[in-house]
């Protein structure tokens, strides 16, 4: 039997002087109307597994990147009885700086990720300024000594981890994104991580500026909406409504309840 997941998103940090068009390749150049950007990872846990989506980063980076830290992802993990020590297995949706950017957290986790993610950010795009901007150089390297610890695995196109619990490549935002499915109560959801940072991305069908692939990216939508049945059941990587319409856990602000039906629905943009 196919177990059913607790998915949690935890909410460590922020971006809040964001406007909405910085959040559209098509957008109106004169709409500076307000769009924060909310930044998570992910844990799954079902009895004694856990597993996470992703790192996040430390207060070091945000103070790099000026953004609005809440709290480091093992200390939002301590409020669910998690010890960030006790995760062996981290699934990485792509190497930009939000999703790897607190390795050295997970001391004792497994990395499993597309081979072509490590390749394309040590590789020759880097050579350009633009591209490399989202990576952080010294957690690279942090995964690149992992890799030299045997604690790394590279996935396939589609990838089960452990049984409901799937990998897909997706690319479109970077070269080997990709996003994760999970079996909850409330049936599969999707991790959309970067291929949409909101849900208007997905319902729009419209692409994020930070971007190598854009007809990928598209395609990563359509691909997403064939998985579920409900848009909300694809969870975008930083869309700020994923913690007003999913419960909450205990009253805590920055960590919501995946698994769970939805409070609400979703608000236009």
């Amino acid at each position: 039997m196919i177990p059913e997941y607790e998915v949690y998103a935890l909410r460590y940090a922020e971006h809040k002087n964001r406007s909405r068009n910085e959040n559209f390749i098509s957008h109106d150049e004169h709409d500076n109307s307000d769009m924060p950007l909310d930044f998570y990872c992910w844990l799954i846990r079902h009895e004694n597994t856990l597993l996470m989506v992703d790192t996040g980063f430390n207060r070091e980076l945000a103070v790099k990147r000026n953004r609005h830290y809440y709290g480091s992802p093992e200390s939002l993990l301590q409020k669910l009885d998690v010890d960030a020590n006790r995760i062996e297995k981290v699934i990485v949706t792509h190497m930009h700086y939000d999703h790897i950017g607190n390795l050295k957290a997970f001391p004792n986790a497994t990395l499993y990720m597309q081979e072509k993610e490590l390749h394309y950010c040590t590789g020759r795009h880097m050579l350009h300024r633009y591209v490399r901007a989202p990576y952080d150089p010294e957690n690279i390297a942090n995964a690149v000594y992992r890799l030299h610890e045997g604690k790394v695995r590279y996935v396939g196109r589609h990838e089960e981890i452990l049984p409901g619990i799937n990998t897909q490549l997706v690319g479109g935002h970077t070269a080997g994104l990709q996003i994760v499915t999970v079996n909850t109560a409330r049936g599969k959801i999707v991790l959309a991580s970067d291929s949409a940072h909101y849900w208007h991305h997905v319902d729009a069908s419209t692409p994020f500026p930070i971007v190598m692939d854009i007809p990928d990216m598209l395609a990563a939508h359509n691909t997403m909406k064939q998985l579920v049945s409900d848009l909300t059941c694809i969870i975008p990587g930083h869309d700020p409504q994923v913690r007003t319409l999913f419960p909450r856990f205990k009253g805590e602000e920055n960590i919501v309840q995946l698994h769970l039906p939805p409070e609400g629905e979703i608000r236009a943009r």
